[in-house]
């Protein structure tokens, strides 16, 4: 891995951005905020370049995969203008990509971590998740089982139902499963683990783990 650029000011300024939520502090301090996301954007490509050639990332650069730092609040009672995370995915096309990448985030407070999965599947992938987990998921529990899976992320995680689908048995081996309303996993990282000096190699590990379930999932998609 290359040498780590210094993340303590990324987690400095979102800590900042978190007290002072409103875009007067944020013009104020618009300097740093460009500082800290050309050292998000160096830190990101080179995650990129540790998964350029396995992942056909050819051409991709953190500028394609990192979110703006602006909220929509078209929706949202929130009204604060910031996110107080950087984040990016990387996947192939980048940001508005419709496919499966690893999605990374640096917050303060503990908040950073590592995530992927369909975290918003359609109605159909769902349901395609759903009949091949019902007629046999010993492929997809190989997967979730594996030592770097299990290291990594525990279980898969998501939001829910508190019954059986329709069309399945309360009493199926495989209800938990088949509950899953989401099927994701994620990776937290304290602070110290984010400034040490090994985090980007930790950030690939936990990324590589990731992969075989991501692939898994993509079949889901087509």
């Amino acid at each position: 891995m290359p040498t780590l650029p210094n993340l303590r000011p990324i987690l400095s300024f979102l800590d900042e951005l978190s007290r002072h939520n409103n875009k007067a502090w944020f013009d104020e301090h618009r300097p740093v905020y460009a500082a800290t996301r050309e050292t998000f954007e160096r830190f990101i490509d080179d995650i990129i370049d540790e998964f350029r050639e396995s992942d056909h990332l050819l051409g991709l650069t953190a500028k394609d995969c990192i979110a703006r730092i602006y909220r929509d609040l078209r929706f949202s009672k929130d009204k604060t203008p910031y996110k107080t995370n950087m984040a990016a995915i990387i996947v192939p096309g980048g940001w508005r990509s419709p496919s499966l990448g690893y999605y990374i985030s640096i917050e303060p407070q503990g908040q950073s971590l590592v995530a992927g999965g369909l975290y918003d599947p359609t109605a159909e992938q769902l349901n395609r998740f759903r009949e091949a987990i019902g007629e046999d998921a010993a492929a997809f529990k190989k997967l979730t089982n594996a030592k770097d899976f299990v290291d990594a992320f525990g279980a898969v995680e998501g939001d829910r139902l508190k019954t059986a689908p329709k069309g399945y048995d309360r009493a199926h081996p495989e209800i938990a499963l088949l509950q899953l309303k989401q099927i994701t996993v994620v990776h937290h990282f304290t602070d110290e683990e984010v400034l040490a000096s090994d985090f980007a190699g930790q950030v690939v590990v936990v990324c590589r783990a990731m992969k075989p379930f991501l692939d898994n999932l993509i079949g889901f998609m087509q």
